[in-house]
């Protein structure tokens, strides 16, 4: 079956795309494009991959499903795209980027949120930061509607491959969903980074504080890699 993804991701999942799991997922996905809005556009589909080829990958950031809303998902897990605004999730995330990483500048909102900052989260995927929703497909202002289709069978594959085939690298799992879709990572191999999740319910919980930026740039250097400019 002939998938429009990144070489190296293609090479890496080629099995995946020959069972019956992903024909089924493939029928369904372009009948919900042909009937109702879907989100994201079809060319954004298998974005996370297409700018974070199989070996750049040094950090791994699971999300649940892609952004229901107009305009939101764009294929990365919690980005929007500039000009979008930044929804809370993601201003959470950059809040504890802040202060994690962000140095001894005062703590005011304007600089956890610089002019010119945006939900635009190109800058870390090529980086090497792979932004991976497990489901990546969605009907619009209707969450969750394309899970148990196979989408997790999928993104499964793609968690497994990394696991295996690489070494040193950062899974960052937030909240119950994410914790429990790494739980196979090889954490001899890996470091794994879990927090709840970044949402305004649970942020206050232990996402703030949690320090996973500075704890992943810290492994990465230890192991011989750039970190990550997060800011």
């Amino acid at each position: 079956m002939e998938v429009q993804i990144e070489p190296s991701w293609k090479q890496k999942l080629a099995a995946e795309f020959e069972k019956p799991y992903f024909a089924e997922l493939t029928a369904f996905v372009k009948k919900e494009y042909a009937g109702d809005r879907i989100y994201p556009p079809p060319k954004n589909i298998f974005r996370a991959f297409d700018l974070c080829p199989f070996e750049n990958v040094k950090v791994v950031i699971l999300g649940q499903d892609p952004y229901h809303g107009a305009r939101q998902a764009n294929g990365l897990a919690f980005a929007v795209d500039e000009h979008v605004p930044i929804p809370p999730s993601l201003n959470n995330i950059f809040k504890e980027i802040q202060n994690d990483v962000g140095g001894d500048r005062a703590q005011s909102e304007e600089v956890l949120r610089p002019a010119g900052r945006t939900g635009d989260l190109t800058r870390w995927a090529r980086q090497g930061v792979l932004l991976l929703n497990a489901t990546l497909t969605v009907r619009a202002a209707s969450a969750g509607s394309h899970q148990g289709k196979g989408w997790e069978l999928f993104t499964d594959a793609a968690i497994r491959a990394l696991s295996d085939c690489r070494e040193h690298l950062v899974f960052m799992l937030w909240g119950n969903y994410a914790k429990q879709k790494g739980a196979h990572i090889d954490r001899n191999k890996h470091l794994v980074l879990e927090a709840p999740h970044p949402s305004p319910f649970s942020a206050a919980n232990g996402f703030f504080g949690c320090k996973h930026f500075s704890k992943a740039n810290e492994y990465l250097v230890a192991h011989g890699k750039t970190p990550i400019d997060w800011l």
